[in-house]
């Protein structure tokens, strides 16, 4: 083949691998990889396993929450709310910031993803037991403040606080601090209303006292489920 031909030949088929990459689909062209943003993070952004742990298992004593089995759209939304300001968020902003809307998509379908390190059929079986009033977060969580119009946890966030769908996340095992803290957060207008405004009527019309018991209820709850599973197997148990 001349040489003339050969260039042309050369630059046709150089024109046409251009026109495939620039058509192909976007996840093609290097989607983000949430597994990979967490681990290493992404545009400035730490890695999220600094604060959430090596599973998204959350850091209690720190007051990091567990993100790991919350649901995509949940994480999506809170993420995007820190970062335009619609959620008040110190530590979290910044980081919401620097990763771009489909890199937050990744990373909150990644945690998503991962399983929750709770076992859920035992955390159900303790609203299946009786809550003295004097027991104030046990009261909030299963029965509510109906005076005040405020109805129990569990109602929305599932039976033991598992978590229900896309709106209603996980309570249980979370830690006091973190959960108290969202809820005063809803009740100075620092986070978004959510599903109905629900939330920030819940949180105005608890005491402070109210919102530290109910927050270590839901705290304890994995190892309050742990312990009633052992004693429903242990011998001589009615059955």
């Amino acid at each position: 083949m001349p040489r003339r031909s050969l260039t042309v030949a050369r630059r046709r088929a150089c024109a046409l691998a251009l026109g495939a990459l620039l058509a192909a689909p976007a996840c093609t062209l290097g989607a983000p990889d949430g597994a990979q943003i967490s681990t290493q993070g992404a545009n400035g952004a730490p890695a999220c396993v600094t604060c959430h742990g090596a599973k998204g298992e959350g850091n209690p004593s720190a007051g990091f929450p567990r993100l790991a089995g919350l649901g995509a759209k949940y994480l999506t939304e809170q993420l995007d709310a820190m970062a335009d300001g619609g959620r008040v968020s110190p530590i979290m902003k910044a980081t919401a910031q620097a990763l771009d809307p489909a890199q937050r998509q990744a990373v909150a379908a990644y945690y998503a993803s991962l399983p929750a390190p709770l076992d859920t059929d035992k955390l159900a079986a303790t609203a299946m037991g009786r809550a003295a009033p004097a027991d104030t977060g046990a009261w909030l969580a299963t029965r509510g403040a109906w005076d005040k119009n405020v109805p129990a946890c569990n109602q929305c966030h599932g039976p033991g606080g598992i978590g229900v769908g896309d709106n209603f996340p996980a309570l249980a095992g979370q830690s006091a601090a973190y959960i108290s803290g969202q809820l005063r957060a809803w009740r100075q207008g620092q986070r978004p209303p959510g599903p109905l405004g629900l939330m920030p009527a819940v949180a105005t019309r608890l005491t402070d006292a109210e919102i530290d018991a109910v927050s270590a209820y839901y705290a304890g709850l994995p190892q309050a489920a742990e312990q009633l599973a052992a004693q429903a197997a242990a011998p001589g148990a009615k059955q």
